[in-house]
């Protein structure tokens, strides 16, 4: 009974986003190469691969945050389409290569944290949304590339490219509005 149990305990593990998974993760994703087959949203996107008893893995770039859609009766945020669309015109039905960091490969939602690179060697898809001015450089988060996604977005902003044309505070996310109020 007690071997049942344990094994039972395993499995239920297995399938979550947190515990033991994060190991799984590394050797199933970590530095391979997947077809994107759906962009929800312009930091958000499903690859082929299973992921426990889905068909398909969510991936949640890392160290960015895009605007984000009309959603559960939230209007939809300055940029959100304009984001969404730049992400499924470099993205979708395309491979990518996958590069997760050791630390933390799930986020609380369950979704691989992952930087993307259009092609291996290539660019990397997460500061190509800074660089064109399509998301936020999310300090809320240490990541590996967090100054380099900061310096990215700085560079935008400067150069008023992409969402940084015209932008107010209120059309920011209230986490950047903070940072903003608090600078």
């Amino acid at each position: 009974l007690a071997a049942m149990i344990a094994l039972s305990a395993l499995i239920v593990c297995e399938r979550t986003a947190q515990g033991p998974i994060q190991g799984g993760d590394r050797s199933r994703y970590h530095d391979r190469t997947f077809r994107v087959v759906h962009v929800i949203d312009g930091d958000t996107l499903d690859i082929d691969a299973p992921d426990a008893d889905k068909p398909k893995t969510r991936i949640r770039l890392w160290g960015v945050d895009t605007p984000e859609l009309a959603r559960n009766g939230r209007p939809e945020m300055h940029f959100a389409k304009a984001a969404k669309e730049f992400a499924e015109q470099m993205l979708r039905g395309k491979e990518v290569n996958v590069v997760l960091v050791p630390e933390k490969t799930r986020d609380k939602y369950g979704r691989l944290l992952a930087y993307v690179f259009c092609e291996r060697g290539g660019r990397m898809f997460n500061e190509m949304l800074l660089e064109e001015g399509f998301a936020y450089a999310d300090v809320r988060f240490k990541h590996p590339h967090k100054k380099q996604f900061e310096s990215a977005e700085k560079r935008a902003r400067k150069n008023n490219i992409g969402l940084w044309a015209g932008l107010t505070l209120d059309q920011m996310p209230a986490w950047k509005q903070r940072a903003e109020r608090d600078a």
